[in-house]
């Protein structure tokens, strides 16, 4: 008889749950967030695993791969379409949110997640941390602009390496507790522009020794960062039988309802990355424009 765990994982604790072939419970335990505690739990079901089931989520990398490397057919399945299923259950526990995985595992009604390699996962920090900074320096630079016009000094359009100059032209005009203000927010900013130079330098590097990622950057619109993120997010090109399902998986696609004789299309699913899906767009209305 074939067997199948499933995992409900916390920050530090980890439910377990192991049911047979018939949907029969065999063994129930927890043990702490890591891969080798939970793998050293699972062990002591006393029988081989044919799927062990977890839920996507910011450990699902760490914790898959970690099994992985253990020996168990370790499978990271969609939360969305997880969270769907157990919301049925009457009383929702992490001991019954466990069994649920285990039992969409013993009936492959799931939906697994593609994994990122450790290559694609630095990159894509390495470009996270530079969207992350890239929106700190708007908060300070909309944050600045908008001190000033209390002042009734509006700056008009200034670059990025001139603003904190441009700002600090206009202290004589100010208050000197307002400019004691404005002067430690532009050494942030400064700071985060240099930060975000360095970063941009990097991933230039990344860029030239891609020909992926040289390749996309020959059509129209589509810039480093651009060609770099896709690429990142899509990982494996060959998990997609036919290029226009990678439409649907950004959700760009419009949402569809059908019953009867009612037919309904509606705005776009708006699934999968929300930064891929703005720089594409992006790159779309550069092209037009």
């Amino acid at each position: 008889m074939k067997y199948y765990a499933g995992l409900d994982v916390a920050m530090k604790e980890t439910f377990i749950c192991i049911l047979d072939g018939e949907g029969k419970k065999i063994y129930e335990s927890k043990a702490p967030t890591d891969p080798k505690q939970i793998y050293k739990e699972l062990s002591k079901g006393g029988v081989e695993l044919e799927k062990v089931g977890l839920e996507s989520g910011s450990l699902s990398n760490f914790l898959t791969k970690g099994l992985q490397d253990l020996g168990l057919k370790t499978i990271c399945i969609d939360a969305r379409k997880m969270a769907a299923i157990l919301s049925v259950t009457v009383n929702k526990t992490d001991k019954n949110d466990a069994k649920g995985i285990a039992d969409a595992m013993r009936c492959n009604h799931y939906k697994e997640v593609c994994l990122r390699n450790d290559n694609a996962n630095s990159v894509g920090i390495l470009l996270k941390s530079r969207a992350t900074l890239v929106r700190a320096r708007t908060t300070l630079k909309n944050t600045v602009r908008g001190y000033l016009k209390s002042y009734g000094l509006r700056l008009g359009q200034v670059s990025h390496q001139k603003f904190p100059k441009t700002v600090r032209e206009h202290y004589e005009e100010l208050l000197p507790e307002a400019a004691k203000g404005i002067e430690s927010l532009l050494k942030n900013y400064e700071t985060i522009n240099k930060e975000i130079t360095t970063l941009e330098k990097e991933l230039k590097e990344i860029c030239k020794q891609d020909k992926e990622v040289k390749l996309l950057m020959t059509a129209p619109g589509v810039g480093m960062i651009v060609a770099l993120t896709y690429k990142t997010d899509l990982s494996d090109p060959a998990r997609f039988k036919k290029s226009e399902s990678v439409g649907a998986y950004y959700g760009m696609t419009p949402r569809q309802y059908s019953s009867g004789e009612i037919i309904k299309q509606g705005n776009i699913s708006r699934c999968g990355s929300k930064e891929v899906r703005y720089l594409l767009a992006e790159a779309g209305v550069v092209l037009l424009t």
